[in-house]
């Protein structure tokens, strides 16, 4: 635990210092946020439901922070310190994959907490916007979308020889979950046939269950997405500590 915290405490020391973190999983997030506030509003969906448009982009908003993190910053980090020889340093040490992978997804659960947190006091103190679900329900779905999405990322990470490689793994996850997962692009504009081809997305299905549990709306393929994304994040982890490489 000692090795962990002093490991951890380090890592995010660097990690504020670079900035990009803050940037694309925290700010960028809440600009989002405050765009859609000016171009919406108070607005409600139109359906008669009452719900706000904002209520219904929250889950997505809380996913761009998830995607930033899991699919670009968290494969990168680790590339770049397989190239630059940090772990085969590491590998001298007692440090193991397990604890160095726990250290750096802990690092990003923290970036998509922070900008969740701040998303929900923005969101709640301009707009009125408030959760209609379960708050628990709502967490939960959260961080489920957040581990399984960042086992990806810690999958890649963990494979790739450099980070040039990793950029474009991370590039051709990256983007097409990011715009068609539903994080910026609502999946309701979408044909049917895209639907279906993105809904395996995890990112998708992880969107889905945000909006399910924030909208408080019970629907019985609710397991679907659960399991999606729990063996996304069983298969990822498993293959990012088995296959991981020191150099």
């Amino acid at each position: 635990m000692n090795a962990f915290l002093k490991l951890l405490q380090t890592e995010i020391k660097l990690s504020l210092r670079d900035m990009n973190m803050v940037i694309f999983a925290v700010l960028m997030p809440l600009a989002v946020l405050v765009i859609l506030g000016i171009i919406y509003g108070t607005e409600t969906i139109g359906d008669g439901s009452g719900y706000l448009v904002l209520d219904r982009s929250f889950g997505a908003l809380c996913a761009i922070s998830v995607c930033a993190g899991g699919l670009m910053g968290l494969p990168l980090v680790i590339a770049d310190y397989r190239e630059k020889k940090i772990l085969k340093r590491f590998h001298v040490t007692p440090i193991r994959p397990v604890l160095l992978l726990a250290v750096e997804l802990t690092i990003y659960v923290l970036y998509c907490a922070v900008s969740l947190v701040t998303l929900a006091i923005a969101a709640k103190g301009i707009w009125g916007v408030s959760i209609h679900g379960s708050v628990l329900s709502f967490l939960g779905s959260w961080l489920l979308t957040t581990v399984s999405t960042l086992s990806i990322g810690l999958m890649v990470g963990g494979i790739a020889g450099n980070s040039k490689q990793a950029g474009v793994i991370a590039s051709l996850l990256y983007f097409p979950m990011l715009i068609f997962s539903g994080t910026t692009l609502p999946l309701e504009v979408m044909p049917g046939m895209m639907q279906k081809i993105v809904g395996f997305f995890p990112l998708t299905q992880g969107i889905y269950l945000m909006k399910s549990a924030f909208l408080g709306i019970e629907t019985g393929a609710q397991w679907l997405p659960v399991i999606v994304m729990l063996a996304v994040t069983l298969i990822c982890s498993v293959i990012s500590v088995r296959c991981f490489r020191w150099e």
